[in-house]
């Protein structure tokens, strides 16, 4: 399984320093205007230090607001933060991008089908039947991280990028989904030996 370990970093310019990295503090700013309220989460340029605000509400009727959103908001919730950075409108609006590299890790367990640890070095849950036949992998995500399968089949099997991309050509790495683009979502692919 395929899980996020920090919040990814926000690809933006900034004003000041010109660096196109921000880091989320995980902290919200809220202002209130009688019965209406304004949420921003708070980031960080990676260069200077210089503050952007993201909008998450705006102008918002406080009675609109779920009160445990509201807890949240008030106690700068880092699993809300994580919610937020994740969600695609969001981005679009604040005209955002995230870079995950680094920011996530492979978890394993399970059963070892190949005998090495290289087939659980990929985070894959494997249904096999003869290890002379083909092992069927099932990739899981915990969150929409978009990757490349490439990357984490050559990862997970200890392989060069070139030697996936060799196997997916030979026919011995294949795919109901395409393997050379970027997936955010769960997918399957099956070694034949």
């Amino acid at each position: 399984m395929v899980v996020p370990t920090c919040l990814p970093v926000i690809l933006r310019r900034c004003r000041v320093c010109a660096c196109g990295r921000f880091r989320a503090s995980g902290r919200f700013r809220l202002n209130a205007h009688h019965k209406l309220i304004d949420v921003w989460l708070l980031a960080l340029c990676t260069g200077c230090g210089e503050t952007v605000k993201l909008t998450v509400l705006e102008r918002t009727p406080v009675r609109s607001l779920r009160p445990e959103l509201l807890d949240r908001l008030h106690h700068n919730d880092p699993v809300l933060t994580a919610e937020l950075m994740q969600d695609p409108l969001m981005r679009r609006r604040q005209r955002i991008a995230l870079d995950w590299d680094g920011a996530w890790r492979v978890e394993t367990g399970g059963p070892d089908p190949l005998g090495d640890g290289a087939a659980y070095r990929a985070g894959c849950e494997t249904a096999y039947g003869a290890v002379d036949e083909a092992i069927d992998v099932s990739v899981r995500f915990a969150a929409p991280i978009p990757l490349r399968p490439v990357r984490l089949i050559a990862e997970g099997f200890g392989l060069s990028r070139t030697e996936v991309r060799r196997l997916i050509a030979e026919g011995r790495l294949v795919s109901a989904v395409r393997l050379s683009g970027r997936l955010s979502g769960d997918f399957a692919f099956t070694l034949k030996r």
